[in-house]
């Protein structure tokens, strides 16, 4: 390719650059609605004819460029992408890191201030083996190799992952027949390792378990990980491998262009060959701006509790009871950080953005989680929370090319067992990508493996004292729930998808996630974000770009500021 010309010309006209074949030269002036187009020549120009603007950036598409002509004198520059992917959830972020395998041009687009923001960061954090879905469907297509993708994923990508196991509870002979039932289907749907088990079976595996259990289906393939930290690992690994992430963008509108797709974003576009809808709880709508619809997401809530550490043990598995017509029952969990958490609830809402959590949901899953062990306490729960579920009306993933846009393709209606089944998916929907585009070159550089997270908690004490000589941060406990230190603070919001809110923090390395929820370190851990960052304090936000923590300073700031010189030197 060589440069054309757009510049300013005899007349004074607003003109810029743009890419045109290597044997073309050629020139385009603008004048309010107008645009004279002028004749390629192989020295030089000679006008032709005048033509609207819309035109124009036909002409200038045909060459490929990445430079826009819009009515008036005003240029603007759109960047062109092989491929956008909308949505930085465990979708989004998988499919990104897949396709990042090969030499394309991909943009992730989030509308959030943050990657694994919306259902990804707010779900029972299950790999599920795989016998729940029904056969033929797209769930049980990729759930069970989902699954197995999961233990060198996350060694590659360093994130917390165990393989547990899952048990189906039964409390009677009718419920014997169910966990038949799902034995079966988890024979079709290629799940290994699975057994029909007694009671006496069950309470060796979890001796907490209630007397009232008559049998069990024990999947030992199902594990437990943390998807948000997954996520972001994902994201960190794309962008690492030449992926470009935008925030705080969100897709307001796509015009089908000729070859391409143009997004349109609050205050910016791109343009890209190829469209990935992984947009969640709002993907109907995302596909509603290139296609007629085809599927409606009906968003339901699930509300969860989650208990301190000091539970221990108090379940090793993954512990379900038989699944009904709303989902897989309330059940309860260990989590990859040591904490026990119980949920959900099932509530079918209208508001995609409801995650309050309720005194009825909550009073649910207590009564319902009873029935499969006595002596959770409810003085150790130190948080609720609520997530939504992408559910879809089709009853099932929707995963495919688009019949009406050619070119984009759907990745909605991503509810349980979504996390489990992400990895499979990505790697389908990267073959769709690549028989469209006949499959590109493969990324000879591409590193699957991530940089190393240090989870000083977990070192041993020959190793911490170590790190502490190396960087001496690291010797600065900021949150004392969790053990996280000052130098994995830091770490985490330089890194390439870095911390940018107190909440980006805490879903990298958990200062806030302990008994005190942040009511000791929170302080902390703004006036580090203030200072990598180089921002004011007040500035520093909890979450989103409006979610402002702090008004202003208090009339007297001498005590706090000689309270807070003490608590420095005596690292509290």
């Amino acid at each position: 390719m060589a440069y054309g010309v757009i510049g300013v010309d005899w007349c004074g006209f607003i003109l810029s650059e743009f890419l045109v074949p290597e044997t073309s030269y050629c020139c385009i002036m603008i004048q309010q609605d107008i645009c004279f187009q002028y004749k390629t020549l192989e020295r030089g120009v000679a006008v032709t004819t005048a033509i609207d603007s819309n035109a124009v950036v036909e002409q200038i598409d045909k060459y490929h460029t990445a430079i826009r002509c819009y009515k008036g004198t005003n240029m603007r520059r759109i960047e062109m992408y092989d491929i956008a992917v909308i949505g930085a959830g465990i979708s989004g972020c998988s499919i990104a890191r897949e396709l990042s395998k090969y030499n394309v041009r991909i943009l992730l687009i989030e509308k959030n201030s943050d990657v694994a923001d919306g259902t990804t960061k707010a779900n029972s954090a299950i790999v599920h083996a795989g016998y729940d879905a029904k056969p033929g469907t797209l769930k049980a297509r990729f759930n069970a190799p989902g699954a197995m993708m999961y233990e060198k994923l996350c060694s590659e990508l360093d994130v917390p992952y165990k393989k547990t196991g899952s048990l189906v509870l039964a409390f009677s002979p009718e419920e014997m027949k169910t966990i038949h039932k799902l034995f079966e289907q988890g024979i079709s749907n290629g799940v290994p390792d699975m057994e029909i088990i007694g009671k006496d079976e069950v309470h060796e595996i979890d001796a907490n378990l209630s007397d009232e259990v008559v049998g069990a289906l024990y999947a030992r393939n199902a594990g437990i990980v943390s998807p948000w930290e997954l996520a972001i690992a994902l994201a960190e690994n794309a962008v690492e491998n030449g992926v470009e992430l935008l925030l705080d963008s969100e897709v307001t509108g796509i015009e089908k262009m000729n070859g391409f797709y143009r997004l349109h974003m609050k205050d910016k576009s791109a343009e890209a060959r190829f469209v990935i809808n992984c947009a969640g709880l709002y993907s109907d709508k995302i596909n509603e701006m290139v296609a007629a619809p085809s599927f409606k997401i009906l968003p339901r809530r699930g509300q969860y509790n989650v208990f301190d550490k000091s539970l221990g043990d108090f379940v090793k598995t993954v512990v379900f009871q038989c699944p009904s017509d709303v989902g897989k029952g309330v059940l309860i969990s260990p989590t990859v950080h040591g904490n026990i958490f119980i949920g959900p609830d099932a509530e079918d809402i209208e508001d995609r953005e409801s995650v309050q959590t309720t005194m009825e949901g909550i009073s649910f899953i207590w009564e319902a989680s009873a029935r499969s062990a006595k002596g959770l306490k409810p003085n150790a729960v130190i948080t609720a929370f609520a997530g939504i579920r992408a559910r879809s009306s089709t009853d099932d993933f929707v995963i495919g090319k688009s019949k009406d846009a050619k070119g984009f393709i759907n990745v909605a209606g991503i509810e349980s067992p979504g996390l489990s089944a992400a990895p499979a998916i990505a790697v389908y929907v990267a073959d769709i990508v690549k028989e469209l585009m006949g499959q590109p070159e493969v990324n000879a550089g591409f590193n699957p493996v991530r940089r190393k997270v240090i989870r000083f908690a977990e070192l041993s004490e020959e190793d911490k004292n170590e790190l502490i000589k190396q960087n001496p941060r690291y010797g600065r406990i900021i949150c004392r729930c969790e053990g996280v230190t000052e130098g994995e603070i830091v770490d985490a919001i330089h890194r390439k998808v870095g911390a940018r809110s107190l909440d980006g923090v805490k879903k990298r390395v958990r200062p806030g996630s302990g008994r005190c929820q942040g009511g000791f370190c929170g302080p902390r851990v703004m006036e580090i974000l203030a200072r990598e960052l180089g921002i004011d304090i007040k500035d520093v936000v909890k979450n989103s770009p409006k979610s402002y923590i702090l008004a202003g300073e208090t009339k007297d700031n001498s005590l706090y500021e000689d309270v807070h010189d003490v608590g420095r030197d005596c690292n509290v």
